[in-house]
């Protein structure tokens, strides 16, 4: 993850129905501007909270997509002190939209953490991320005399931010994700009802606290409502972070933000655990059933453009390659079978001639999908078998000594 700064646009006012511009309405980072855009912290029990989160319609914007109501709701209430977790940490190298809102607006995100805290009850909230980024938290804090919340930093690895690795660091184990046995909202830090909620997530929840889920679902789609925030990068440029109607297509969003489309062989959509999307895939819905139909999820809200000049096998090698490195090395799957698939691929894409690499990727990567301690080998399969879909016409080229980048 890098630090640099990242490009935000914003459009609309945070009061208007029809507005888009909702996470970065402040303007800016200081706590006089986030009142006067937002108001006094609402105060929220649970039920009326889970209710309103459940006709909002909003889903987890850090890669999973779970119903925020249904996650909040899944915490028990038998006696025991939840704790709350903000889990800002973009381990994934493509996203930068934490990072922004972190930078930006974090005093939406700490209301947010503050808001599902007092609703559950919890005594105890952390919020985790990069050292970067922990910096604008801490002045935040400071500046509102607010010392509930615990800053803990979060390495720059692409599983740090995995639920169970975050617990395992706040804990002060290793952050690698651990075998999912239970729910951590069941047991999670110390054994307790554990939220962990992305910090975009949570900035979402401050705002249907205030203005309710009517206004939540005043843009977007019926089933993809309310705004939701990208990482928009490629050959050209990036990465930029955009706040956007969910539900948008994807071309629509290229041609909103400059891009010719004609220069975009495909698109890497959801991030190193995503999917090649060839260009003409490109009219799929940004949202979670828009993208079913083309094997597609949204992810943490990544898109990467490939352009017309460059080989989506190569890249995908390269990727692939970096996830390889970034095991937890706790399973034969990621241990083992990872490195297998990306010495396979890079192959492929670099010069080996053999007619059956192509099966044999695709041989390997069923073999670890689903067999893994936890989701990476599963999304490291995934990303292997989208590009051989996605760039189909390649595959054949390169094996007779061609690329079609290069022609």
């Amino acid at each position: 993850m890098t630090s640099d700064p990242v490009t935000i646009s914003v459009r609309g006012q945070v009061a208007g129905p029809a507005g888009t511009s909702r996470l970065f309405a402040a303007g800016s980072a200081d706590f006089a501007s986030h009142q006067a855009a937002f108001g006094p912290l609402p105060a929220m029990d649970r039920a009326p909270l889970i209710d309103e989160l459940l006709r909002s319609g909003l889903d987890g914007r850090g890669g999973a997509g779970f119903a925020a109501w249904q996650k909040l709701a899944s915490v028990p209430v038998d006696g025991r002190r939840p704790v709350i977790i903000a889990n800002g940490a973009e381990g994934e190298p493509l996203s930068q939209k934490d990072a922004a809102l972190l930078h930006s607006a974090p005093h939406l995100v700490i209301d947010g953490t503050l808001i599902a805290g007092q609703s559950l009850g919890a005594k105890e909230l952390h919020l985790y991320a990069g050292a970067a980024q922990l910096a604008p938290v801490a002045r935040a804090l400071k500046e509102r005399g607010e010392a509930r919340i615990r800053l803990h930093e979060a390495p720059d690895t692409f599983i740090s931010g995995e639920g169970t690795a975050v617990v395992s660091a706040i804990s002060g184990g290793l952050p690698i994700p651990r075998d999912r046995i239970g729910r951590l909202t069941n047991s999670g830090l110390n054994g307790r009802p554990t939220l962990v909620h992305n910090v975009e997530t949570l900035g979402h929840l401050a705002l249907i606290s205030r203005f309710g889920s009517a206004w939540f679902r005043s843009v977007g789609t019926g089933s993809a409502p309310g705004t939701r925030l990208i990482t928009l990068s490629g050959n050209t440029a990036g990465p930029r972070v955009y706040e956007i109607p969910t539900g948008v297509r994807l071309t629509e969003i290229l041609v909103s933000t400059g891009v010719d489309v004609l220069s975009v062989r495909a698109a890497l959509v959801g991030g190193y655990h995503g999917t090649w999307l060839a260009a003409d895939k490109l009219d799929a819905p940004f949202s979670k059933e828009g993208l079913a139909p083309v094997g597609a999820r949204t992810g943490a809200g990544i898109i990467m453009m490939l352009g017309s000049g460059s080989c989506g096998l190569a890249a995908t090698a390269d990727i692939l390659t970096y996830l390889a490195g970034q095991s937890a090395r706790q399973c034969g799957p990621c241990t083992n079978g990872l490195p297998a698939v990306s010495s396979l691929f890079a192959r492929l894409a670099y010069g080996d001639t053999k007619g059956k690499l192509p099966q044999e990727i695709s041989r390997l990567a069923a073999l670890v999908t689903g067999r893994g301690s936890c989701a990476h080998p599963d999304g490291t399969a995934r990303l292997a078998l989208s590009a051989l879909m996605a760039f189909g016409s390649d595959v054949e080229a390169h094996l007779h000594g061609r690329c079609e980048a290069l022609r």
